[in-house]
């Protein structure tokens, strides 16, 4: 009975009362709409943003520069560190990468195909 009564007093009330108005929590375009990728960026990812616009590749994302891969013309291989591991695809339709250490002082032969590759030290921009 109990139950009852509260329940119906519960729905009367709950009838009686207008619901409040609430303004919606919206984002104002008026103020030059979402902004873009490289207006949000902050750090070292704008760095690399900006760098990739002048067409500089900071951190070796994109693909290297074409080298004869010969012990007088090696491929060059940026690293910030006195090693770096390589990876060669020896044959042009070969599935399976070598992967094989490159450390810094003379150039050193991929150990499958024979191609020559050389650490250079490369600069972070930071």
């Amino acid at each position: 009975m109990a139950a009852r009564l509260l329940l119906r007093s519960g729905f009367r009330a709950a009838v009686s009362r207008r619901a409040a108005v609430v303004p919606s929590m919206c984002r104002n375009m008026a103020a030059g709409g979402i902004p873009t990728d490289e207006e949000q960026a902050t750090g070292l990812e704008k760095v690399i943003m900006k760098a990739m616009k002048e067409g500089a590749d900071s951190h070796g994302t994109m693909r290297s520069k074409e080298y004869a891969g010969s012990k007088v013309d090696p491929h060059l291989v940026p690293s910030v560190s006195n090693k770096r591991i390589v990876g060669c695809v020896c044959e042009e339709d070969n599935t399976a990468v070598v992967w094989f250490w490159l450390h810094e002082g003379e150039t050193q032969r991929c150990p499958s195909c024979g191609t020559h590759y050389k650490l250079v030290p490369h600069e972070l921009p930071h």
